[in-house]
């Protein structure tokens, strides 16, 4: 049985919602949301540095994360609705809608590919600085 949010979305198993995807994207070390692009562009920053981003007003809902090379083209090449990332760099970047077909917790598991990988390209300092335990 479906469900409504307070944004009057669907929030079923296997279907996001912005305040879904907010909340894993803010439960990392360090992040925070802003609309550097418009406020229908919901942006999610590590150390000023995006991990994903999701225009709001999709329906569907979209979100673009960050990905390895050669897993961002497994990722295509075995789900429709995952595409190169849209006006990103496309060797990096795929953009995913989020309509039940790609399965939960790849989502989730991509999503933190996405922190992940941004994270590893920090200065140590940075990284020391978010690591478990230190406090941010």
């Amino acid at each position: 049985m479906d469900s409504k949010d307070d944004k009057g979305g669907v929030d079923v198993i296997g279907l996001w919602n912005i305040e879904r995807l907010r909340s894993l994207c803010l439960s990392f070390p360090g992040t925070d949301e802003r609309f550097p692009f418009s406020p229908e562009v919901s942006v999610f920053f590590v150390a000023d540095k995006m991990f994903a981003l999701s225009a709001l007003d999709d329906q569907p809902l979209t979100v673009s994360l960050k990905c390895a090379p050669e897993h961002a083209l497994y990722l295509r090449d075995t789900y429709p609705a995952i595409t190169a990332g849209y006006h990103l760099n496309k060797r990096h970047w795929n953009t995913i809608v989020l309509d039940g077909s790609v399965p939960e917790d790849l989502v989730v598991d991509l999503v933190h590919e996405s922190y992940d990988l941004v994270v590893a390209g920090l200065p140590k300092y940075v990284r020391e600085r978010l690591a478990p335990g230190s406090g941010e």
